[in-house]
């Protein structure tokens, strides 16, 4: 769900948020017994990038690593307890190199490339995923037998 319920100022009491996020949860378990949900932990912010951006705010530091890490942590735990997929953002994006400043635009806000780590860790959790049907790509239904298009551009 991203950094924003972790921020000072209007921000989620870490209980409302855990407690909201088990709503949300419920709700879309109750739609169907095929639904599938995945949640996306809070991952790590940029503080320097962030302080520089809002050294003209009156409001000081808005997000920390240490109230993202809870936040993350709890979103985690809420999963695992309600047996549902969780990506844990926090952990992915750290392991890119210079991640500080690869993954964010601003210090909160994903770039093109904080944006891959949410897609590859998406794609890793539909394709280990033990959901029938499959979502994972490979095994959907297809028109054409996969030789047939690598016929197709061969020849072209």
């Amino acid at each position: 769900m991203g950094p924003s319920p972790s921020g000072l100022g209007p921000h989620v009491p870490l209980p409302e948020y855990t407690e909201n996020m088990r709503k949300i949860a419920n709700h879309l378990k109750s739609l169907s017994v095929k639904t599938r949900v995945i949640f996306l932990s809070s991952p790590p912010v940029n503080e320097e990038m962030i302080c520089q951006l809002q050294k003209n705010l009156s409001s000081g530091f808005i997000r920390t690593n240490e109230r993202c890490h809870q936040y993350s942590e709890a979103c985690i735990e809420l999963c695992k307890e309600m047996d549902l997929k969780a990506i844990d953002l926090w952990t992915a994006i750290q392991k890119r190199d210079n991640w500080k400043t690869t993954c964010f635009t601003d210090g909160i806000h994903l770039s093109s490339e904080g944006s891959k780590v949410v897609l590859e860790e998406i794609l890793k959790v539909i394709e280990d995923a033990e959901w029938e049907p499959s979502l994972h790509w490979k095994s959907l239904p297809t028109e054409f037998a996969e030789d047939s298009l690598c016929a197709e551009y061969l020849s072209s």
